[in-house]
């Protein structure tokens, strides 16, 4: 019996045998070597995806410029309908439905139309990108059918601007290049957050108990949830609002808006509530360690407030209070459904619930 491993009983059960035994085998510079490891995983990753992310950079960029696309346009249009002066064919966007008069010597395909014929149209692409009037709907003319999306004799109208709304400019000759090269750099980032964490998980998980382990897929999972959240959130609704409100600021004047500053700020707003949105998993991660409880945060709700509209005026790109609450008014509600969080899977603190068992535990070593 003398070769019986003794366990004192004022000591937290750490796991079976062999893993404490792997654990204490593990030296400094052991873990030191474990991480490196780790993080030449996580760095390769990183490269193999920027690499395929490089191969799509514009399709990544057409998707991230689009909110503030799509802002211009309508900030266009918005001008063109209240200012005096009768815009050009060229200023109009993709898609506006025209009627279309045709002009004295005007001819289709061998036909010629009598002047005065006005026939329904809109602004399309052809299948090389350039943009033309065609027909919006089949025509019967002179008996001579004229089917839908057939090109109209206007194309030098629009030769001078081939997307003349919407559309985002570089200062210098290499800007597209360094843009593109960020494009690929976050998309890689954002791709390999998955397995970033799992790479942090392996080197963490030997020195945690087995109930702390169950904690990494919940967590892991309301992690990525609440951050896809945050991020879609910024993408489709705050940061739209803010370009439109920007943007009339600027109707008195002609807005070029520069690609890299453009990419920074959306990218910006877009992580920073992707972080702001994982509030309810760091209370989850508190609640379980006893850190934090429900009562707790119903009694610093006031300060949880002020700091919230702090964030949001820093995460805001404007100073007015509508946008600014439109970034609050969430950041609010994460904040009570982290106090209903914190009620639901709260616990008591582990030093609290150990203090009877290591009572006990110096008792029986008196009575033996």
């Amino acid at each position: 019996m003398a070769d019986e491993p003794k366990i004192r009983p004022d000591e937290p059960f750490a796991g079976p045998p062999e893993e404490e035994e792997a654990a204490a085998t593990m030296g400094f510079l052991d873990h030191l070597d474990e991480l490196r490891r780790r993080v030449f995983y996580v760095v390769a990753f990183i490269a193999v995806a920027f690499i395929v992310c490089w191969g799509f950079a514009d399709v990544i960029y057409g998707f991230l410029a689009k909110p503030v696309a799509e802002a211009l346009r309508a900030s266009r249009l918005a001008q063109i309908k209240t200012n005096a002066p009768l815009p050009s064919l060229s200023d109009l966007p993709d898609g506006t439905q025209v009627t279309y008069v045709f002009g004295a010597g005007v001819a289709i395909d061998g036909l010629t139309v009598p002047p005065g014929t006005a026939v329904p149209a809109r602004i399309a692409r052809d299948a090389q990108g350039k943009r033309r009037l065609e027909t919006a709907q089949t025509l019967v003319i002179q008996q001579r059918v004229v089917p839908e999306g057939f090109a109209l004799p206007s194309a030098e109208l629009l030769a001078a601007a081939p997307d003349p709304l919407g559309q985002l400019v570089v200062h210098t000759v290499q800007g597209a290049f360094n843009l593109y090269i960020k494009v690929a750099f976050y998309a890689a980032i954002f791709f390999s957050i998955p397995f970033a964490l799992y790479q942090l998980y392996a080197f963490v998980a030997p020195g945690l108990y087995r109930h702390e382990r169950a904690y990494v897929y919940p967590v892991l999972i309301l992690g990525t949830g609440f951050f896809l959240l945050g991020a879609a959130f910024g993408y489709y609704i705050a940061f739209p609002r803010a370009c439109l409100f920007l943007l009339d600021t600027a109707k008195d004047f002609q807005p070029m808006i520069e690609v890299n500053e453009y990419f920074d700020l959306i990218i910006t707003i877009v992580l920073g509530l992707g972080i702001v949105f994982e509030l309810p998993t760091v209370v989850f991660v508190l609640a379980r360690l006893g850190l934090v409880t429900a009562g707790f945060l119903l009694r610093i709700w006031r300060l949880a407030v002020m700091i919230i509209l702090v964030l949001a005026a820093i995460i805001s790109p404007t100073s007015d209070i509508p946008n600014m609450m439109i970034f609050a008014v969430p950041m609010l509600a994460l904040y009570f459904l982290s106090v209903g969080i914190a009620y639901v899977f709260g616990r008591p603190r582990e030093a609290d619930a150990s203090a009877p068992a290591a009572e006990t535990g110096k008792e029986l070593r008196s009575v033996g």
